[in-house]
């Protein structure tokens, strides 16, 4: 059976995701002025991350699914 659902929900957007919402704050007030020089940023942050980060990134996804599911595709914080 296949479920119908929106196409596009805020509530579970992947700008949304753990990793998106860290990756936001951390780049407050960064300027810069290559392609270069963003891939190293990204690649450099992504590496100074531990693994319990991520682990616990993908812990929290089917608690954020299960709101989605509850919500009966109305929109939550």
């Amino acid at each position: 059976q296949v479920l119908p659902h929106l196409p596009y929900s805020l509530d579970i957007a992947p700008s949304d995701y753990h990793l998106f919402r860290s990756m936001q704050s951390a780049l407050t007030g960064e300027r810069f002025t290559s392609y270069d020089s963003i891939q190293k940023w990204v690649n450099d942050w992504i590496v100074s991350k531990e693994i319990e980060f991520f682990t616990r990134g993908i812990r929290l996804l089917p608690e954020r699914w299960a709101k989605v599911v509850a919500s009966d595709g109305k929109y939550f914080e």
